[in-house]
């Protein structure tokens, strides 16, 4: 199987910055950590090995990218308005520095956002912030609502940054036309403590005319065990 490391200095977040890549062709799929986690979460879980077929066969190309949980969300001694600053200026960098990367690797058009957990909280965001980009977004057990990490403190930057908010109100006519274009699914667990509130976005989605696909497992299902089998079951390829 093929698999690079890279790691450059990223002037959007002043520090290094270190992603890999897996396979060689097919569809790009960016793959966001757990919370806190790190670029080498994926392969440290069996997730890599548990896609080596598609990944050997050119379906899928994965991009496992680094976080910033612990400089965002969860940088407690920080002002909540700086909190949210930090993750969108992340987001800057996936955009202008990680696709830009993988469009030179990769001539493939079709893009899949991925990532368990808070790992599905960023992918979701970025695919709806930027659905002209990908083509579908895989969300594992994931949790959309990220108000509560902000101590009470509200702004637009965390309104813009929380999926539950702002889907509800979006008009943008081909933010939405590109959103209907997205293959969206949702997994979790029947017993999962966000499940409600997938089910909401997902309704929520659906109020406005954006299809998508919940898929509700049976029990907790909030583990690697668990997506792995959903990751073999929905990630798909794309020639």
């Amino acid at each position: 199987m093929h698999r690079e490391y890279h790691r450059w200095y990223s002037h959007r977040l002043n520090r290094d910055m270190e992603l890999l890549i897996f396979g060689h062709a097919g569809a790009r799929t960016l793959v966001f950590p757990t919370s806190q986690g790190r670029y080498y979460e994926y392969e440290d879980r069996g997730m890599v090995e548990n896609l080596r077929d598609q990944l050997e066969s050119g379906a899928l190309q994965l991009y496992c990218v680094d976080s910033v949980d612990a400089e965002s969300f969860y940088c407690r001694w920080c002002h909540p308005s700086g909190r949210i600053i930090r993750h969108m200026q992340y987001e800057d960098y996936v955009i202008n520095e990680v696709l830009p990367l993988s469009r030179t690797k990769n001539p493939n058009p079709f893009m899949i956002a991925h990532g368990a957990s808070f790992g599905a909280y960023h992918a979701v965001n970025i695919a709806f912030r930027h659905p002209h980009l990908f083509g579908r977004v895989l969300a594992l057990s994931g949790m959309f609502d990220v108000s509560n990490f902000f101590d009470g403190y509200y702004d637009d930057n965390i309104y813009f940054n929380t999926p539950s908010h702002y889907i509800p109100n979006l008009t943008d006519h081909d933010r939405l036309e590109a959103l209907r274009r997205m293959d969206i699914i949702f997994v979790t667990g029947a017993d999962d403590p966000n499940v409600d509130n997938v089910r909401a976005l997902s309704g929520a989605l659906w109020d406005k005319g954006v299809g998508n696909a919940l898929r509700v497992w049976d029990g907790w299902s909030h583990d690697w065990p668990y997506w792995a089998k959903m990751t073999r079951a929905y990630i798909g390829g794309h020639d």
